[in-house]
């Protein structure tokens, strides 16, 4: 199956919270690896940035009148993204530790989890990111 053919399955059946729970778990995985190296390793930057990204991208998408979430939801994720960012600075400046972007993701996860036993098949749990 070509890129293009899945990308478009997935468009059809993915379900987005599904979607961003995997996204959250790839994203917190990466920062969990990270949390032991140095603030210079390239893949506690690429883990770091990755994690701004995601949250910027969830900012961008809830300044959007269109966006379905309740009004007062979209503004606590908008702020939780402007947290993110700052305090992302801070791990790369001041070696802050990555624990508290972790416990964020994880609460996030939380959120998005299925939360009926009817749930087809449990969203994938990546090792360490929800322990």
């Amino acid at each position: 199956m070509s890129l293009k053919a899945y990308q478009q399955t997935q468009k059809k059946f993915a379900n987005p919270r599904d979607t961003e729970y995997r996204l959250f778990a790839q994203v917190t995985s990466a920062l969990i690896s990270s949390k032991d190296l140095l603030r210079t390793d390239q893949r506690l930057i690429s883990a770091v940035t990755r994690n701004r990204e995601l949250w910027s991208t969830l900012a961008i998408d809830c300044a959007h009148e269109g966006n379905q979430l309740t009004r007062e939801l979209r503004a606590q994720i908008v702020s939780l993204s402007l947290w993110v960012s700052r305090y992302t600075s801070s791990v790369m400046r001041e070696n802050a530790e990555l624990e508290p972007l972790i416990d964020v993701n994880r609460t996030i996860m939380e959120g998005l989890a299925p939360r009926n036993e009817a749930a087809s098949s449990a969203p994938p749990v990546v090792p360490g990111a929800l322990a």
